[in-house]
This record gives C-alpha cells, structure tokens and sequence, in this order.
C-alpha cells in the first residue's frame, strides 16, 4: 500500500469512527415507563384489575403518545402483600429504571413503598389506598382517589339529617377502617348522635354473623359500615338474612361496601343501602360515559368502580404533568405539575390541593337502586368539593 493509499484508509476509519460516535438525531426518543404494582391475585384481585384495565381505557381513549413519549405501562403483581411490593418497587426502580411508579392497593403496601420513592426522588403515585396520612410519608406521593375522611364524612352528615341517632360502627381492623370510623364518629357526635358500639373486623375472611348480631341485640337506628372492595356483598347478605333489616335498622357506610365492580353480587339485599363515595358508574356526564364505554373494551367482565376512575385520572396526572414539562419532566418536576392541577374527571370537577397533594372532590349521597335489571349506585345528593380531612372548601 503506497502513502496515498494509506491516508485515504485511514481518513475512512476515522470518519466511520465518528459516526459511530455521533448522537442519533433522528432516533426516537427514550418511552416514558410506568411501574403499576397492584394485586392482580388474591383476595384484593378486582383492585388490580380495575386499576390497569382504567388506565388502558385512558391510553385508548387519548392515544399511547404524549410530548413525544411513547407511554409504556410494566404490570406487577404483589398479590396484595407489602413484601412483594417493596421488591418489586426496587426492581422497577434499580433495573426498569421507570419514571413514575403507581398503583397501590392497600394501606400497608402504600407505606412499605414511600421510602424507596423518596430515597430514589421517584414520582409515586397511589391510585387506590385512602388512609389519608400516606402522602405525608413522602413529598413524592401524589394521589388520585380520595381519603377515607372524605366518604365518611358526607354519609355522617345524611345520618343525621334524616333522624337517626344511635348508631353502630363496624370497619375492617387495619389502618383506613380506624380512620372512616373516627371521621364518621367525630362528625355523628358533634350533632348530638350516639355510638352504641365500634366493631372491628378482620381484614381478610371476615365472619360477619357474630358481630350482625351483636348489632341486633343493640338495636341501633342504623350500622356504619367501612369494609374494602369485595367483603362489603357478603355483609350486604348477612344483614338481610339475619334479619336486621325487618327490624328496622338502615344499613349505612362509605362506598367500597357497594363497590359497583361487586354490587351485583349482593342481589337484592343491597337495595336501599345508603353511601357516599367519589365516584358511581351511574354518575350522569358525558364523560363518564365515554370512560365506561373505553373500560368495557378492556375488560369486558366488569364495570368500572371507585379505584377505575382513580387509575383513569392517575394517567391524566401523568399525561399533563409530561405535557407540561415537554415530555423532559422528571422527579419532583413532574410532582410539582401534578398538585397543582385541575380538570374534568368521570367523577366530576376535581382539583388537586397543593399541600395535601390529595384531590379536592364532590362527594355523592347514594342509594343502591335497580336500574335496567341491574344493582347501582344512584346518586340522590352531593357534598361539594370537600378536601382530604372531610371538610367541604
């Protein structure tokens, strides 16, 4: 090889070398990755299943692509177990190097979580659990259901509007359950009503009988009830077969114990239970509409509840926070776009409180109806836009 022939091989070595260590201009850009750690086994499934299957209607409702970002959702399920959920938080975190990790069904999973979040500046946002400290435990936490403050609060305030004054609480005996009973209490109390009784439950496999009939031999004006998704059809049956209907207690509480993804299985004896809660799929607006419709393309065995409406307005947080941010957005960036939002969601006008990074919300009065052949939430009043502690604004 002469000298010309040489230089000419090396002047297209190096050129090749510099392409090779070029920035990609044209490649796309890096997706936006959504760590969703929810039940999908278990006693709590149907909270999983509702969380993911509302947050694929969002998708298909306003496309997989925001700022520039291809949206992808990693599912894991921590089978309702807070030790599943630490780990695989970390993996997403370590390994899957997400943005943003969501989902959360249950208290204890919630707060085994936030420390990880906050050590790693990584945007947690709770779709599900209500006790309403958890965004206290780190400033990453943002939250798109409610508190139990807020559901207990607008039934207390019925209680007492339509003349019942003694009453028995029974909640589930974990953290959100002490939380609805002390919020119901502090409100039932202060208009002179009485608590005859507070029971407790366990969380899992509850035996109502004994306690229902503790209840009877009270004879209360009414039971408060807190229960999560899914015991609350069972307690709906038990109270009917044992009588305490027929005499002529009224069977009251927040809304997971007519959770909407279950209510049909209580049959009749759901009708004519009062609640209150943030969300009925029966709510009247066009949205809500065509969320329910996008939901049912997903899943196509249920309706959705209380915690789909929260997963569909978790990916609302997230959609505005990145658009905000020109799909750039990260940690605490997007954390400050998300408190401080404000939009229609399913449920209604909702917006965020900055300090509380908790949604300020209407809270409906709901009777369980049949509507078309089928068991429903129907909503009869609201409270308007009450904050995290219960109190309306």
């Amino acid at each position: 090889m002469n000298k010309r022939q040489f230089l000419g091989a090396a002047a297209s070595l190096a050129m090749a070398g510099s392409l090779l260590h070029a920035p990609q201009l044209h490649a796309a850009p890096v997706p936006f990755k959504i760590g969703m750690i929810v039940p999908m086994t278990g006693p709590f499934a149907s909270t999983g299943r509702q969380l993911y299957s509302a947050s694929k209607a969002f998708i298909e409702m306003n496309g997989d692509t925001v700022a520039g970002r291809k949206i992808e959702i990693i599912l894991k399920d921590d089978g309702g177990v807070a030790a599943n959920a630490k780990k695989i938080a970390q993996e997403l975190i370590v390994n899957e190097k997400v943005d943003v990790i969501a989902g959360f069904g249950l208290t204890p999973i919630a707060l085994a979580v936030a420390p990880l979040a906050n050590e790693s500046k990584t945007p947690m946002l709770v779709t599900a659990a209500m006790t309403r400290t958890i965004t206290e435990t780190s400033p990453y936490i943002v939250r798109s259901s409610g508190t139990m403050p807020q559901g207990a609060a607008g039934v207390a305030k019925w209680a007492v509007d339509n003349g019942i004054k003694r009453v028995v609480t029974l909640v589930s005996d974990f953290a959100p359950g002490y939380e609805s009973e002390e919020a119901f209490k502090k409100a039932f109390l202060a208009s002179s009503g009485e608590v005859l009784d507070a029971i407790r439950v366990p969380l899992r496999n509850p035996d109502f009988a004994p306690f229902l009939q503790r209840v009877r031999d009270l004879k209360p004006d009414a039971l408060f009830v807190m229960l999560p998704s899914g015991p609350g059809a069972a307690l709906q049956r038990q109270f009917k077969q044992r009588g305490l209907a027929d005499a002529g207690i009224r069977l009251i509480g927040q809304g997971g114990m007519t959770d909407d993804d279950v209510l049909n299985d209580a049959g009749d004896a759901a009708l004519g239970t009062i609640t209150s809660d943030y969300y009925a799929t029966s709510h009247d607006s066009d949205l809500n509409r065509r969320f329910i419709e996008a939901y049912k393309k997903i899943d196509t065995t249920s309706r959705p509840n209380y915690f789909g409406v929260a997963g569909f307005d978790g990916m609302k947080l997230i959609y505005e926070a990145l658009k905000a941010t020109d799909g750039k957005g990260k940690g605490m960036e997007l954390v400050d776009v998300m408190k401080s939002l404000e939009f229609e969601s399913p449920r209604g006008m909702v917006k965020m409180d900055p300090a509380s990074r908790d949604l300020i919300q209407d809270i409906y009065l709901r009777r369980v109806e049949k509507v078309n052949g089928e068991i429903h939430n129907v909503e009869f009043d609201v409270v308007k836009q009450v904050d995290a502690m219960g109190e309306a604004r």
